[in-house]
């Protein structure tokens, strides 16, 4: 893989271009000008996937209410402009119906606005945590760094990086599930070392019965637990017959604990029982 850039030409230089774009001409009476908002494509190096809708829309009022206070950042193309910086304030404009924005046009290659891209929503925080593991992949691919050097040039923790880096790991599923905030972080933490029909499970009595993460980290150590004598293909059996009826009560709604060769199911009133056992005369 050839090295992009070099550390010695600085990738540190790189976090501060966009800044020093808004020092230099905001202060200036032309130091930005106003484009047509349908002549802005998308960066097409942009991490980020997930927009929140109910974000935006506050964004989009508060720019009706009181105009767009910081430009958006532009390469000027052939055929109009490549968006580099900005893409929430470039949706939200568009939500508010405006038909021009405020762009600072700055020349820059497409290795630059690619890396602008990741480092802007790295710094802003504005990546989900599938996202952000994400980019600082691309980032540790385009300059070769270590998760060290990385951590110096973005500022956060090196455990912070190697811990959401391993988020990669997770199977789609659970990454999906991450995204959409039907589990957290902590719970995507517990569940990475799992195979993947195992996140599979754990990820749907997450969602099913409303597991905290102390929850999920027990029932983790406990599968781990090495037996006394070698299980038998009857233990066996009984303990995947456990998993995948935790799996089915959980889609009932119906909360349980598993003890040893027992599993209790716990109701939390005289409807979900009388629907249960509609179910189970079904």
């Amino acid at each position: 893989m050839a090295k992009a850039s070099a550390l010695g030409r600085g990738l540190g230089a790189l976090l501060s271009e966009i800044e020093e774009a808004y020092d230099n001409e905001l202060p200036k009476r032309n130091g930005f000008e106003e484009i047509s908002i349908t002549e802005v494509r998308p960066n097409p190096y942009q991490p980020r996937k997930h927009f929140d809708p109910a974000s935006l829309a506050e964004l989009s009022e508060s720019i009706k209410s009181h105009g767009l206070l910081q430009p958006i950042v532009v390469k000027e193309t052939l055929d109009g402009y490549v968006l580099i910086a900005g893409e929430r304030r470039l949706r939200a404009s568009k939500l508010a119906k405006f038909k021009t924005i405020k762009a600072i046009i700055v020349t820059v290659s497409d290795e630059q606005m690619r890396q602008h891209a990741l480092i802007e929503n790295i710094q802003r925080d504005e990546l989900n945590a599938i996202d952000l593991a994400q980019a600082y992949q691309e980032l540790i691919e385009i300059h070769e760094l270590t998760h060290d050097q990385l951590s110096g040039t973005v500022h956060k923790s090196r455990a912070q990086i190697t811990n959401t880096l391993r988020l990669l790991q997770l199977s789609e599923k659970g990454r999906k599930a991450l995204i959409e905030g039907k589990i957290s972080a902590g719970h995507a933490k517990v569940v990475v070392g799992m195979e993947g029909n195992e996140q599979s499970l754990m990820i749907d009595s997450i969602i099913g019965q409303k597991l905290s993460v102390r929850d999920v980290e027990q029932m983790a150590k406990n599968m781990k637990l090495p037996t006394q004598t070698p299980a038998s293909p009857i233990s066996k059996m009984n303990e995947l017959n456990f998993n995948t009826l935790q799996s089915y009560f959980a889609d009932l709604g119906i909360k349980t604990s598993k003890k040893g060769s027992k599993l209790t199911l716990e109701f939390d009133s005289n409807e979900q029982i009388d629907s249960f056992l509609v179910t189970l005369s079904s």
